[in-house]
């Protein structure tokens, strides 16, 4: 079962965050404060960790930073979610660049949180399956922010797992790998499909979109997808 260190000093938050994971089928540890989470850290295997920011005795910030700098392997690769204020975004800045592997603001609902969850989860497990292949068993492309396991057809952002088509995964692909340059819808039917079947060519127009809905409901500053009116689509530089 799946054990989740939750740390916060609202004992609301604790209540209630904890009985929806718990309803999940998660196994939720409460802490009030990073002191008293840390002790417990280092005594017990975890497989996630959801840490407020702002917390007496030790904030957040710190209590990823010993996280970090612990020399227990486990724990030391233990994957971070943040719980944040909506006027906290340096600390959450500060946070990503630490090593969190994601943030939530609040307030939440449970269910985006319970996805956030799972698709962090999700994605530490397959880092940790992919670091223990050989090299040669690794088929990955890194642009930037954009992480493509060609392999095992997954898409990340920013370190965030994007559920993605077959058709849109091969569509990022085709303009990520190629950074500046306008590929026109033909091109990008090619790349999705293949040249053995037929689509009208405004269906790129609606993948588009729909691809640039998926990115923007994790950041809302995605803006890598650029249109070029009347000659098709390229991925920024």
């Amino acid at each position: 079962m799946v054990t989740i260190a939750l740390v916060d000093d609202e004992q609301s938050i604790l209540t209630s965050v904890s009985l929806s994971l718990e309803s999940e089928g998660f196994n939720v540890d409460t802490f009030l404060n990073g002191v008293e989470a840390l002790e417990a850290l280092e005594k017990k295997s975890y497989d996630l960790g959801l840490f407020d920011i702002k917390m007496p005795k030790m904030d957040g910030n710190e209590l990823l930073s010993k996280v970090r700098s612990s020399k227990i392997g486990k724990l030391k690769d233990l994957p971070i979610i943040f719980l944040t204020s909506k006027d906290h975004e340096q600390d959450e800045i500060i946070g990503l660049r630490m090593g969190a592997a994601d943030y939530i603001k609040k307030p939440f609902s449970q269910k985006l949180l319970n996805e956030r969850v799972r698709t962090v989860l999700r994605i530490h497990s397959n880092r940790s399956k992919n670091n223990n292949e050989s090299s040669e068993q690794k088929i990955s492309f890194v642009k930037g922010d954009l992480v493509l396991d060609e392999d095992k057809q997954l898409c990340f952002w920013k370190g965030i797992e994007i559920e993605l088509t077959v058709a849109e995964f091969n569509l990022i692909k085709s303009l990520a790998k190629y950074p500046g340059v306008v590929k026109d819808r033909n091109q990008l039917m090619d790349a999705m499909y293949g040249d053995s079947i037929y689509v009208d060519d405004r269906t790129i127009d609606s993948h588009i979109k729909r691809l640039r809905k998926k990115f923007r409901s994790y950041d809302t500053s995605f803006n890598q997808i650029r249109t070029r009116y009347g000659s098709g689509y390229s991925w920024r530089d």
